[in-house]
């Protein structure tokens, strides 16, 4: 009875590589030549490069988080954020690895929430499945994965 209801989110994600094809942000500003490909990526827009996180994490929230990524994420990510889910070996995608310190450093929460909110490449959106402040606090996880202790940044008391 369960298999068709799991069967569903792997079939939709399984074309959904990576969250970021490269380790650097792609430039603010559009190119005027040709329209943007899945190799190049369209800009951020602005006004995300400079949005900070509203959020302060609880232990609750980064539960929540960990669960979001375990569904959405980590079929390409992998559980522990190495980049080698899945569908990212299958695919022969070359994924950042979470658990790598310099990996999200040149991005901003901002560009981050873009990113996951909206795709970027062939990554899929996920803007409609989870909440703004899901989508914040699964930012917090991410960069908590780099840390050594996967999801245990400090609760906010």
């Amino acid at each position: 009875m369960l298999k068709p209801i799991l069967c569903l989110p792997v079939l939709l994600l399984a074309g959904a590589p990576a969250l970021y094809q490269q380790a650097q942000p792609a430039p603010q500003t559009p190119q005027k030549s040709a329209s943007p490909s899945p190799a190049q990526p369209a800009p951020i827009p602005a006004e995300y490069v400079n949005m900070t996180n509203p959020v302060k994490p609880t232990a609750e929230s980064l539960a929540r988080a960990k669960q979001i990524y375990s569904w959405d994420c980590a079929l390409c990510h992998a559980d522990n954020g190495s980049g080698k889910g899945d569908v990212a070996v299958e695919q022969k995608l070359a994924l950042v690895d979470f658990r790598d310190p310099a990996a999200l450093k040149p991005w901003t929460d901002g560009q981050l929430f873009y990113i996951i909110r909206n795709g970027r490449g062939k990554m899929p959106a996920e803007d409609g499945r989870a909440k703004e402040n899901e989508v914040w606090n699964l930012i917090i996880y991410l960069r908590s994965m780099s840390k050594g202790h996967e999801g245990a940044a400090t609760p906010a008391t």
